[in-house]
């Protein structure tokens, strides 16, 4: 029997319902009222009905199928068949209560791993180049002969190997560095494509601290989840050896005040943040007073509309045929 508040048809999945292809042929599309027309009619095509703005409320019957970012306020949870994300990270969705039994969870990644990867490689350039303190002798007028480095035979250490992570990873090992992942647990069997190597975080400690310590870079891609919560604390930043911080994951990941410690004792070199535990972080926070710091805005994997097309199309495919979507979220892990 269906648990309470599950929607009568589900097929069982890794964890979660998949809509049967009945409900999903009665299901009605509610799409957020801040998508674009162009992308909404897209929608319909892909799901052959029409869609109803969510922010009508929902008075009828049926089964739903959700796309946005949050579920709408009044939403007949009951009846939520499947949510698809306009977002990479559904940490929000699942922060904002118990996600709805038996309801499908995808999201969008699009290329999103690709403008991701270019991002971290513009800064590794820039680093390489000595672009900012060139920039900073610019603004003095002044001319003076700056050392440079190359990529080539540097360690880039990788905190998650899934699409992102692995796509950085991809990016920086064609430029001739070499790439270590870290991730929760190791599979066996080759690394994925883009590492050199993976070790695992709870498997290997000791491998994790010395790659820590030979790192030219340490880059965060990871989710916000319960487990990742200030993973990147005093004890990891004690370890690093003059690396260069690139967080492209989220901010909760990081302890601002073990980082603020790393940077000031000089373990940390520089970071770069595109994302922090607050935002957008006030004039007043104390971290845009971080030493050899820069903020960017949330900006490196922005979601355009041709991204939540084509990764709604990829799950549609694969929910009417029976099988769960790769985009599909384990809402237990949190991604």
């Amino acid at each position: 029997m269906p648990g309470p508040g599950t929607v009568p048809g589900a097929v069982p999945g890794e964890g979660r319902g998949l809509p049967s292809p009945e409900l999903l042929a009665r299901a009605r599309l509610l799409v957020a009222p801040g998508l674009s027309a162009s992308l909404v009619r897209e929608l319909e095509r892909i799901a052959g009905r029409d869609a109803e703005p969510s922010a009508d409320g929902v008075t009828a019957g049926g089964p739903l199928l959700c796309v946005g970012a949050v579920l709408p306020d009044g939403l007949p949870t009951g009846r939520l068949l499947w949510f698809h994300s306009v977002n990479a990270g559904t940490d929000p969705l699942l922060a904002a209560g118990p996600w709805p039994a038996g309801a499908l969870l995808t999201r969008t990644v699009g290329r999103m791993g690709e403008r991701i990867a270019q991002y971290v490689l513009g800064w590794v350039l820039a680093e390489c180049q000595a672009v900012p303190e060139y920039v900073a002798q610019h603004a003095r007028a002044e001319w003076r002969r700056l050392p440079t480095e190359l990529l080539t035979g540097q360690t880039a250490l990788v905190y998650g190997t899934g699409r992102i992570g692995g796509a950085v990873a991809a990016l920086l090992r064609g430029c001739g560095v070499r790439t270590v992942g870290v991730a929760r647990t190791v599979r066996t069997g080759a690394p994925p494509a883009g590492f050199d190597r993976v070790i695992g975080a709870e498997e290997d400690p000791e491998a994790e601290a010395e790659e820590l310590a030979g790192a030219r870079w340490v880059i965060a891609a990871l989710p916000s989840t319960g487990a990742t919560e200030g993973f990147f604390g005093a004890g990891r930043f004690a370890a690093v050896r003059g690396a260069t911080f690139v967080n492209v994951g989220r901010g909760a990941t990081v302890d601002p005040v073990a980082l603020e410690g790393a940077l000031r004792g000089g373990g940390v070199r520089r970071a770069v943040l595109d994302v922090l535990p607050e935002e957008p972080a006030a004039p007043g926070d104390p971290v845009w007073r971080l030493p050899r710091t820069v903020i960017t805005s949330h900006s490196a994997g922005i979601t355009a509309d041709e991204d939540v097309a084509q990764d709604f199309a990829a799950c549609w495919e694969a929910v009417a045929s029976g099988r769960r979507p790769e985009l599909a979220v384990d809402v237990g892990r949190g991604y």
